[in-house]
């Protein structure tokens, strides 16, 4: 999955520095224009002549990888429906937490993607380098998402998703300083590594909880919590930069939410030590 990912942080690597080159020599409705175009000639034959939805439409048996459906598992799953799945799931303090940790740390995550450049620009950085930081981020997360996809086949996917939320808000404490090189190269990496290792781990922690059975209803459930934050993170920080004409509190705060979020998805990993879940 971490190298299947690897094509979501390439695209925001190259995109910040095509769009910034296109926008001046060409203007940003033409930028906007020419990207448009390439996402639709890519993505509409991509989904309906490359991608499949289940092993058998690649006569692939998914037992060749090591995968065993839930019921193969667990006696009494095979008399559950998937909506008893999803009923059940959404009973359990687990997913609560889950739904809240994630949603505060992408509300983290959006909010400084959609914020960086401003920040920069706002700090005396020119468009141009605020645009190759952006970039130094978004490559820290291919690595983010290789390296974490090795470390979750052998660790608890929960604890380890803990560790990076809380790097995530630790390293937005280092736009404190934003005339520091230093600072920035930090913040740029370690935020972007673990945000890498984010996106990638959220799949992986909700199989790990709640089985396969119903992945995709309760993942559906969870990611449209925490698009509600991927929504406010950056409203939130608009609105203070608007009431303080600086980021300082926004930050801080962002780095608090961040941190609570890791503290939510430590739990649940205490939890599942505890008893496992019934699936």
């Amino acid at each position: 999955m971490g190298y299947a990912y690897l094509g979501l942080g390439l695209g925001g690597v190259v995109a910040p520095l095509l769009v910034n080159y296109l926008a001046r020599t060409l203007g940003w409705r033409h930028a906007l224009e020419i990207i448009g175009a390439a996402i639709a000639l890519v993505l509409i034959p991509t989904g309906l002549w490359v991608t499949r939805s289940k092993p058998a439409d690649r006569r692939i048996d998914p037992k060749d990888f090591g995968e065993f459906s839930v019921a193969s598992k667990l006696p009494s799953a095979g008399t559950a429906s998937a909506s008893g799945g999803v009923a059940q799931a959404v009973r359990t303090a687990p997913f609560w937490l889950i739904l809240l940790g994630s949603t505060l740390a992408i509300g983290a995550i959006g909010a400084v993607i959609q914020h960086f450049i401003l920040f920069l620009k706002d700090s005396g950085y020119s468009g141009t380098v605020a645009a190759h930081y952006l970039s130094i981020l978004l490559t820290a997360s291919l690595a983010g998402r290789v390296v974490v996809g090795y470390i979750a086949d052998r660790f608890s996917k929960s604890f380890i998703m803990a560790i990076f939320y809380f790097l995530i808000g630790a390293s937005v404490l280092l736009l404190a300083h934003p005339q520091s090189t230093l600072a920035i190269w930090a913040f740029a990496s370690i935020f972007g590594f673990s945000m890498g290792a984010d996106y990638m781990l959220i799949p992986l922690v909700v199989s790990e909880n709640f089985g396969t059975a119903s992945l995709g209803k309760i993942l559906a459930l969870i990611i449209m919590g925490y698009s509600v934050g991927q929504w406010a993170g950056p409203w939130f920080v608009g609105k203070l930069f608007d009431a303080r004409h600086n980021y300082e509190l926004a930050w801080t705060l962002i780095a608090i939410f961040a941190m609570i979020g890791a503290v939510a998805i430590y739990a649940t990993y205490l939890r599942s030590r505890r008893r496992p879940l019934t699936r």
